[in-house]
């Protein structure tokens, strides 16, 4: 995979308190492209961070409609990734690319 395919596919990290909690199990969660598929993101994370990817689960986050200042507006959909890592191997998203 080409690096510059890479950056296309993985978005940004997601940091909450949920993915802090996953980072002790060796999970990472990542925004990803609407059209990713699991081996593409597979191939990605190990292409850009160096390291052995055990398992790709996703989820697909519908848009919510919310009010702000009276006026409805619409949140986008959501694809977020959560890559499992083989064990010895870690990422620190903090640190950044």
């Amino acid at each position: 995979m080409q690096e510059t395919k890479a950056y296309d596919v993985i978005v940004a990290p997601v940091i909450t308190e949920k993915s802090t909690e996953a980072s002790e199990h060796n999970q990472v969660v990542f925004r990803v492209a609407k059209v990713a598929t699991k081996p593409e993101i597979k191939a990605a994370v190990e292409k850009l961070f160096n390291v052995k990817v055990k398992a790709v689960n996703t989820i697909n986050r519908k848009g919510k409609v919310k009010r702000f200042r009276g006026r409805l507006g619409r949140q986008s959909d959501v694809k977020k990734a959560i890559v499992t890592l083989e064990e010895g191997h870690s990422i620190d998203i903090t640190t950044g690319l």
